[in-house]
């Protein structure tokens, strides 16, 4: 840690694909989940380095308020109480709601790494050292899959953070922080459960069109902020 560098050792990940069911047909690859084990000392590393930028996020003030995803005193139930509260307040004051679900698919694996270092630098403070620790961190990462006991080829991994690891989950909410502006900026409600959010919107049933209407310009704008 004093040197802002992430051992290359502890950067090989195993993948092991385990069936999702045992009801499941094993000749089938997409009943397969992938399962990354990364080396455990590794995790101790990046504990100490969770323990440090959470005090970083806390002291001042970084975390945003629409995200329940592995924060303490947070969770999934924190987040549905907060859309219950919201919605059933509208309808009770005579309101309609429109509600969005939206889920990123394999969303921790399509991360770039750059926009990602940026994100840490400007956003949230990271710089120096510690920004040059989580580059080495991220970067020339590779992962074999075996199977019966048989090995594939490493393969290098160029985008996402990495699976099964401590720090991967809090660099992916970082790194998609500005969406909640996106969709704040259109006056829509939204929170957020790592790469789940949910947007809702409530008004007057006269102005049931306008409503829609806002809805498919946020979702639209999230759109293009995704695939940029």
């Amino acid at each position: 840690m004093a040197t802002g560098i992430f051992p290359s050792c502890m950067k090989s990940a195993v993948v092991k694909p385990l069936l999702k069911k045992p009801s499941l047909d094993p000749n089938v690859l997409k009943h397969f989940r992938p399962v990354s084990n990364l080396p455990f000392v590794s995790k101790l590393i990046e504990k100490l380095v969770l323990d440090q930028l959470f005090r970083h996020l806390d002291h001042n003030n970084l975390w945003h308020t629409f995200q329940s995803a592995y924060r303490p005193k947070h969770s999934t139930e924190t987040a549905l109480l907060r859309v219950l509260n919201d919605l059933l307040t509208a309808s009770d004051s005579g309101s309609i709601s429109i509600l969005t679900l939206l889920d990123l698919s394999a969303a921790f694996d399509t991360i770039d790494h750059s926009i990602l270092l940026t994100r840490l630098d400007s956003t949230f403070g990271i710089r120096d050292l510690a920004l040059s620790f989580f580059r080495s961190y991220l970067q020339d990462r590779t992962q074999v899959v075996t199977v019966n006991g048989i090995k594939s080829s490493p393969s290098l991994l160029t985008c996402g953070v990495p699976q099964g690891s401590v720090l991967g989950p809090i660099l992916f909410i970082l790194y998609t922080q500005p969406l909640s502006d996106i969709i704040s900026h259109h006056s829509v409600s939204h929170h957020m459960f790592a790469d789940d959010t949910e947007l809702y919107k409530s008004d007057s049933p006269s102005e049931a069109f306008t409503l829609s209407r806002t809805i498919e310009a946020c979702i639209s704008d999230v759109k293009v902020w995704v695939v940029q």
